[in-house]
């Protein structure tokens, strides 16, 4: 399995102290040796690396961590390949235009079937299952909704709809983002945690490294981490539920919809 790594917050962000303990599991703490990719939306643009090569070798990723590039959403893969060869082509995120914004994809998991999937507006360009799924996730979306719905509520509900569909055919824990949102479904694994004043230490499980948020934060900030698995070992994270969608936007969480298919809260 792969694992996945989200971050939202309200206000331009660095990652580095969790990428930093994220990319150990790409070969070090962890199997993950089938590349690597992260995505940033900063000041209505988008920036994207990815490599197919273990992250924690990997000099891009080194670079990662030495460069405080700060966006309100970020989303990062690390593979360990199951479908489709070990390739630049099949590495995550994904990503596709849609309503003139780039829309960022990553997947964990394993799908059955995912060739019946029927394709519309957009064809993959490697041979994953992740990548067909989303390219059938998106296309679908495109196909119901031509130009963005003025209630954004309309789109949530169909999104968990689709993710719902995609869990039949198995394992689908998904992060996606058009810059705006971050939607986040878990199908096994996910876990979450949101962080404000008053802020403190945190400890990274996969690496010897320590940081006071206190030291770069302002009494403002809300800044939320979303990963397969959490990445510190000192602050309670909460994991989300089977079937469970959550939306964010500048760190906070906007809605939930749980596996019977209703919105559990909205703000």
């Amino acid at each position: 399995m792969c694992e996945l790594l989200g971050m939202s917050a309200n206000v331009p962000t660095d990652i580095c102290f969790s990428f930093a303990g994220f990319l150990h599991r790409g070969g070090g703490t962890g199997p993950h040796r089938d590349g690597w990719g992260i995505a940033f939306y900063e000041e209505g643009g988008y920036r994207e690396f990815r490599d197919p090569h273990p992250s924690v070798d990997s000099p891009i990723a080194r670079l990662i961590c030495d460069y405080p590039i700060k966006s309100h959403v970020v989303i990062s893969h690390i593979r360990q390949a199951n479908v489709g060869d070990v390739t630049l082509a099949n590495t995550h995120p994904f990503t596709r235009e849609m309503w003139g914004r780039p829309w960022c994809y990553a997947h964990n998991g394993q799908l059955s079937g995912w060739q019946g999937l029927p394709l519309g507006s957009y064809t993959p360009v490697g041979t994953t299952d992740s990548e067909h799924a989303c390219c059938f996730l998106l296309g679908e979306v495109r196909r119901v909704f031509p130009v963005p719905p003025d209630d954004p509520r309309r789109l949530w509900q169909y999104l968990h709809a689709l993710c719902e569909r995609l869990r039949g055919l198995g394992v689908f824990n998904l992060l996606l983002s058009d810059g705006d949102y971050l939607y986040t479904y878990c199908a096994t694994k996910l876990a979450h945690i949101t962080r404000r004043a008053p802020f403190g230490e945190a400890e990274l499980s996969d690496a010897e490294m320590t940081v006071n948020f206190v030291e770069h934060t302002t009494p403002d900030d809300i800044v939320s981490v979303i990963a397969t698995e959490p990445l510190t070992h000192n602050e309670k994270w909460r994991r989300m539920a089977p079937g469970e969608l959550l939306v964010w936007k500048d760190g906070e969480i906007q809605a939930r919809y749980t596996g019977d298919g209703q919105a559990a809260s909205s703000a």
